[in-house]
Order: structure tokens, then sequence, then C-alpha cells
């Protein structure tokens, strides 16, 4: 076994690798480059060392950088996570020209299975079903529009070097395919430094599900059962679960032995996966095959109870699985949720900043849950515009699906995250859609069930008791607590009054205090609008983020915020202004006038920080309706702003190649 191994990657990901060769007695090696240099992945590892500036190009992409730090390191091997140089055979084949294992595949797989145009001929050669579509590789627009023609609308452009829904468009007509084709060109040589794309048909109403596989360099190979992976937006998981709620037992097994034959032909070995588009009859056909670990392989280990990572570093030094296909038993549900830094109310664009506070839920067993946080920051740690957005993957298992549901919802109202913005409200608020706890996914989810982007979930009249009952126990505490620090004790200075006003966002809901103690730990009777009581109960501390408690015997977990205007409460993808308030007050408040906010419809703000690729006009030209302005990119993702409705340009306030922040002005109009 390998007595030191270096972790050619970043962020969360070298943490997880590192947690395993921890408990195999491995001593480890961190690389980072200068946005990394305070990483926890660096502080985690026993010895690290600097390979270069912030961009990944000039550091994490660099083989030769990572091959001189093993060499003064004395590291026998490399896992190279996901991402980066995790399937560039090249790498690979030079580390073992070097003398250096790599801790996954032989070249032969990565060549064969590593690029998508090759990888779909090897299958069909495989005689493994694949989508139709054209292989070779395009060389322009023309030529893309011609061969969509062919293959039939709805068609998907895809980067052949892509991963992580970079450089993928969908066209659903012939009008769409020469902007895709280019966006789709453009991303790929930016993310991955090659241009080559090809089309094939688009499944309408599909499932992502993909099958794990772990093979050694002795000939055997099994697969561990499937991950549904459908829960995706702009072609990049979100969501994903283990096992899927879709797969029947006989179709499980078919995915399963054609996945494993396809890596036997490829002579595979390390874990890797194998992907299939999924239609609602049950018919698979193969996306490609990804030759590394990925990045929601933790629902596996939780369902199955085997340790990826440690099978990946046991194959890497030539030993036998010990695990045979028999051994393989599907246990329970995992669900995996994607904490991305993202503004989930400015349809997802990217957000960067430090993190000024990080408390994610406490990892272990709760009840009869498990909950797995891998993550890569810490409270304090930046967030940079040169890397990937995620900042952690939430884990949850449980017995059943929906248990396993509620236990992610659970832990993701208790996940603090402030100093950017993030994805947390929508990741929520999907944990309650029906049509998520039902099952009935498709790739398509997002885009139907959110069309115009996702807004902050309206409270119904139950939660905004629930909201009001919250806000009414914080705020008895809170004047307790003032008045004990100012020596005012008896009575409570009148403060503890029976009757309480709680608005809630723009509504006023009318609370009453029955029965009680104003203390830690809170227990009292309330009531709503006159209703009847019931017992709101909470260890909750003034200045804890996290109010944990039951309200009328349900347990309730929600993240407080105060602010000028009130109260903010987080809870099940709602996002609430509270502020109690004796009647008297309400009744004055009532009578303030509303301060609008500036009127920026004469504006293209930057939705989100960014560098400015191109201006697509002049000041003094007329525009159409969607018609593009501008393209920025952020996190390696071109977002193209276009007009919303016909204008005239009248200033422009940037040229390319300029780095904007949120909400800077790039163009006026008249």
């Amino acid at each position: 076994m390998f007595k030191k191994i270096l972790i050619a990657n970043r962020g969360e990901i070298a943490c997880r690798v590192i947690k395993s060769a921890r408990k195999m007695g491995i001593s480890t090696v961190a690389v980072y480059s200068d946005a990394d240099r305070d990483a926890v992945h660096v502080e985690m590892a026993d010895e690290a060392v600097h390979i270069g500036p912030a961009p990944a190009a000039q550091s994490y992409l660099l083989a030769d950088k990572i091959i001189e730090a093993c060499k003064a390191t004395g590291a026998e091997a490399v896992h190279p996570g996901y991402g980066f140089l995790s399937e560039r055979a090249s790498f690979c084949a030079e580390l073992e020209k070097q003398g250096i294992v790599f801790i996954g595949p032989k070249p032969k797989a990565i060549e064969a299975m590593g690029d998508k145009i090759e990888s779909k001929k090897f299958a069909n050669a495989a005689k493994v079903n694949t989508v139709p579509g054209y292989l070779g590789v395009i060389e322009d627009a023309d030529q893309a529009e011609k061969i969509a023609d062919e293959i039939g609308y709805p068609v998907m452009i895809k980067a052949s070097a892509g991963g992580g829904g970079k450089g993928m468009r969908i066209a659903w007509d012939k009008s769409e395919v020469r902007d895709g084709f280019d966006r789709a060109r453009s991303e790929a040589k930016n993310s991955f430094g090659d241009d080559r794309v090809f089309i094939e048909k688009f499944v309408v109403e599909p499932r992502h599900i993909e099958i794990q596989v772990l093979a050694d360099g002795h000939g055997n190979a099994i697969y561990l059962g499937e991950r549904e992976c459908s829960i995706q937006r702009r072609n990049q998981k979100v969501v994903e679960e283990a096992p899927s709620p879709f797969l029947d037992e006989a179709t499980r097994r078919a995915m399963g032995q054609q996945s494993v034959a396809l890596a036997k032909a490829v002579e595979y070995q390390s874990a890797g996966t194998v992907e299939f588009i999924v239609d609602k009859n049950k018919n698979f056909y193969f996306l490609e095959m990804n030759t590394r670990l990925q990045v929601e392989h933790p629902v596996t280990e939780l369902i199955t109870g085997i340790d990826l990572v440690e099978q990946m570093i046991r194959v890497a030094a030539g030993e036998k699985l010990a695990i045979k296909q028999e051994d393989v038993k599907l246990n329970g549900w995992a669900v995996e949720s994607r904490l991305y830094a993202e503004d989930p109310y400015r349809n997802f664009l990217p957000s960067i900043g430090r993190l000024t506070r990080y408390q994610p839920p406490s990892e272990g067993v709760v009840g009869d849950a498990i909950i797995r946080n891998d993550t890569g920051v810490t409270e304090g740690s930046e967030i940079s515009m040169f890397y990937d957005p995620m900042v952690a993957k939430l884990c949850t298992w449980a017995p059943t699906r929906l248990e396993a549901i509620d236990a992610m919802s659970d832990a993701l109202d208790s996940f603090v995250v402030d100093g950017i913005e993030h994805n947390i409200p929508f990741l929520s608020a999907l944990m309650q859609h029906s049509r998520w706890r039902e099952g009935r996914l498709s790739t398509g989810f997002i885009a139907e069930e959110f069309p115009d982007g996702f807004a902050p979930v309206k409270p119904n009249d139950q939660q905004k008791a629930v909201l009001a009952t919250i806000a009414t126990a914080v705020e008895l505490l809170r004047r307790d607590r003032l008045d004990r620090l100012t020596g005012r004790l008896a009575p409570h200075s009148g403060t503890v009054k029976a009757d309480w006003v709680v608005k809630v966002d723009e509504d006023y809901v009318p609370v009453s205090l029955h029965d009680g103690m104003v203390s830690i730990p809170f227990e009292a009777d309330l009531s709503v609008n006159g209703g009847k009581s019931f017992t709101v109960a909470s260890d909750w501390r003034p200045g804890e983020p996290v109010w944990h408690g039951t309200v009328a015997g349900q347990p309730v977990s929600a993240q407080l915020r105060p602010g000028q205007k009130g109260l903010r409460i987080d809870w099940k993808g709602m996002s609430v202004t509270t502020r109690a308030m004796l009647p008297r007050t309400a009744e004055l408040e009532m009578l303030m006038p509303i301060k609008l906010p500036p009127d920026t419809s004469k504006m293209l703000l930057c939705p989100m920080p960014g560098l400015v690729v191109s201006i697509a006009v002049v000041e003094g030209q007329e525009v159409k309706a969607g018609e593009t302005l501008a393209v920025v990119e952020a996190m390696k993702m071109e977002n193209v702003l276009r007009a919303e409705r016909d204008l005239t340009v009248s200033k422009i306030n940037c040229k390319p190649g300029e780095s904007l922040a949120v909400d800077a002005v790039i163009m006026e109009f008249a």
C-alpha cells in the first residue's frame, strides 16, 4: 500500500480524498494556487505545495507542476479528484513514465471513454445502446444546421471534451442552432482548451440515470446500483439521489450489466460512471463514461456502505476487489443537494465573496437519518471567480425516500451561509415540491416547474401562523433579556403583554400569549387570529442563527437574521421579514408611507460579478426585444444578456475585458 499520495485538486473533493487516505494511514500532499493559500484542503493535508497563480490554466491544469510536487515530496501516487487533470490521458501516461501511480484508470480507458465523440463510436462497436446523432467533428455553424436538420429537432450541441454542463446547448429549431453552436464552441475552448463539438438527438422527457462501476486490474468488475441525476439546471446537476425512484430491478440489472460489459471492454480499473439517458418507457441510451470519481459519489456510498475513494486507492495499489456483485446490497435512500455560490433570485447567476458566516448542520446520526456534508470551505473562506461555484454537498440518508427528503429539508433549514448569495432557498423549496416528492422527474424539471425563474415561496395561512409565533417567541425573549440587562425585573417593565401583532411581509397577524414562561428554555401557549391555542417550545438563545423548536408539536428549524426592517426568517424556501409589535405600534406603522425602489428600467445591470466578453451594440443603435446586448463570463460560463423590449442604446459604460461588480451599469437606454 502507498505511504504517501498527492491530491491534484482543490476544495471539497481534495478534503474528501484526504479523509479516506487518513483512515487508511496514508500521508497526503495538497497542492494549491495563490487563491487557495489558506484553503481548508491545504490545512488538512500533511504537506502542501504551491503550484502557481489563481487561474487553473496556470496552476491546477499544469501537469508538470503536479509531477514536480510529487518528486519534491516523495508522493508515490496521485489522486486527481474530478475536473482539472482527472480525465487527461496524457497526464496519466506521463505519471506512469515518471514512476508515479495514477489513482484512476489507465490511459487506454481514458482515451477511449474520455472523449464524447470517440466514446460513442466505441460504445456502438461494443453494442451499447446510444442516442442517435452525428459523431464526427463539426467544422462550422453551416454544417451544424445541416446535421441538426437531418437528425430532427430538438438536438443537443455538446462539447466533445465537456463536463459540468459547460459547452452544452439545446436547439429546439433551426434558428437556435447557429448561436448554440458558437456558444458551445466558445465555452468549450475557454473551459477545456478544446472547441470540438458534436450533435445528437435530444430525448424529450428524459431522465439522467448513471451506473457506478468498480473494476480492478485483474479482470473483475461490478456495478453498485444507480444514481438519479435528473434535477439539473443548465445541464448541471443540482440534486442527486440513490437509488432512482423510477427504475425497477430488471432495468437496473440490464443497465448495470451493460455498464460492466463496457468497463471490461476498455479494460477499465478504478471507480467510474456510465451515464445513460432514460425515456419514459425505461428505454436507456448511453451518454458517456466518466473515467473518474463523480461529484455525486456520496449517495452511492451511503446506500452501499462502500468507500469509493478507498477502493480506488486499493485498486491503484494493485489489489483485487474484495467485493463481489452478490455482496452489493442497496440499503435505504440517500439524497445529495449541491450548495452553489449563486443567486437563485437572479436566474442562478454566480456569486463571489467571503463567507462571513458558515455553519453547516451537525454531521452524524440524527434520529433514523444520517447527515453528511462534504465541503472544502469554512467561515472566512473566499469564494473566488476562478473555480467552480460549488461550496458543499449536503447528503442525507434514511430508510425511505420521503424520510431522506424530510431529513434533507431540515438540514437545509439549519445550514447557515452569509457573505455570498447561495441556492439554499431553492433547494429548501424543492424539498417541499410535490412533483419532486412523488419522484415524477425529468431533466427538464427545473425549467418546467420554474419557467420564470425562482422567487421566494409565499407562505400560506398555516405557514404564516408558524412564522408569526416564532417571531413572537423571539421578541418576547429579546425584551425579557433587555429588561434583565437594564435591571428592570418586575414585572418586565410591562412588556410581557397578552396581545401582539406580527407583520409577516405585508400582512399583519394577531398573536395572543395565553400562558407560559418567558425564559430559556422557552415554552408558551399562543394562538393566532383568535384561534385555538397551541404550544411553542424552543431552547433557542438570542444570537443563535438557527431557531430549533416545536410549534404545535411539529419540529421546526428556521434561520433568523435581524435587520433594520425586522427579523428575517428563512424556512422551507420562504424568506420572510417579520416584526412583532404591540397592537398600537402596528396601527401607527400601517400609516407609514411605502418607499419605492429606484427606477432601473432604462439600464442594463450586470447580473453577477464577471468579465465582459463582448458588447454587441453601439451607442445610438436601435435594438429589438430578444437581441443580444452583451456577453458576460463568470465561473467559466458565458451569460448572454438580451434586450427585454425594443429600445435605443444611449450610453455604454464598459469595454470588453473589463471586470464588473454585480449591478454595475453596463449600458443605458433612451
